[in-house]
């Protein structure tokens, strides 16, 4: 079996750029993804804040370019899903779904996933009215209601978003104010479709064969009130795919991956990418610039420690 120098896990921006980065400096590198590749930017109907662009770019597009660029250096890119790391003396033991894989080096671009609002009905109605992704799912709502719950960019880019379908889009908050950037709060102020429900909460989620209505609670009087909706789309915040590692690396209290600046973590040859790793700011770009440091890390570490 030949030893990987680089095996890179999760196929969104960090392990796309990790990809393009390693395998251009001729390092064997594997990317390793359990579905397309993309993650979550592949879901985003438009980037309008990567560099580049102009206009924008449709999330779709920017990932499968991402991904040929990657390719086309000789990136290997494999559909299957890692189950656990092992170390093996100087180096690691990667079983997956369709097998073990032996490398020098791994870096952990697993990113994040939407956080649920765990309340009744969210699971029940999954797939039926429940959603965490309008770019998928927005279309099956033409001239309909729907609530959006959330405040900060991704909830008000998918509001928008879904005011070319949907006939009201309902945004509910917790608090009295967004937290999305200017721009993007002056749009959905400005669009007549969009109505906003200030210090609010959603407690229950419920309908018959697909949702049907929610139950809002205000969070300084404790009332509720029901408001009629066809659908229902969650983001408030994201956490982090970090239990392959869990016990290999250090997590902060949230189990987002503490990585210095080079992108290694506190176990010598694994680095952390992108939206997985405790960072500040979680966008496609600072996950590109993550990918790029750690398969140079990846490099350096390989040099340094690895070579005979």
């Amino acid at each position: 079996m030949d030893t990987y120098d680089v095996v890179i896990i999760g196929g969104g921006p960090a392990g796309l750029a990790a990809g393009i980065y390693a395998s251009r400096a001729a390092l064997k590198t594997l990317l390793l993804e359990k579905g397309m590749p993309g993650g979550l930017a592949a879901s985003t109907e438009i980037i309008e804040n990567y560099p580049g662009f102009a206009e924008g770019i449709g999330g779709p597009e920017l990932m499968m370019q991402m991904e040929a660029q990657a390719r086309r250096f000789g990136l290997e890119v494999k559909s299957a899903n890692a189950e656990s790391i092992k170390p093996v003396e100087k180096i690691f033991a990667i079983q997956t779904d369709d097998g073990e894989i032996k490398t020098k080096t791994v870096i952990i671009a697993t990113g994040a996933q939407p956080q649920k609002l765990k309340v009744e009905g969210e699971e029940e109605f999954h797939g039926r009215g429940v959603s965490y992704c309008a770019t998928c799912d927005g279309a099956f709502f033409k001239d309909k209601i729907v609530a959006v719950v959330g405040g900060g960019d991704s909830a008000i880019e998918e509001a928008l978003y879904l005011t070319k379908f949907a006939s009201q889009v309902h945004v509910i908050h917790r608090r009295g104010e967004l937290r999305a950037t200017k721009i993007l709060q002056q749009r959905a102020m400005n669009n007549e479709k969009i109505i906003f429900h200030w210090h609010s909460v959603v407690e229950k989620i419920a309908g018959q064969s697909t949702v049907q209505e929610v139950t809002l609670k205000d969070v300084r009087t404790g009332e509720t009130d029901k408001l009629n909706v066809n659908g229902v789309f969650i983001y408030v915040g994201t956490r982090p795919v970090s239990e392959l590692v869990g016990n290999l690396v250090q997590l902060n209290e949230r189990n987002y991956i503490i990585t210095d600046e080079n992108m290694h973590t506190s176990r010598p040859g694994i680095f952390a990418a992108g939206d997985v790793r405790q960072k500040t700011l979680r966008q496609v770009v600072t996950a590109v610039a993550d990918g790029a440091i750690a398969a140079v890390s990846a490099e350096k570490y390989i040099e340094e420690n690895l070579k005979p």
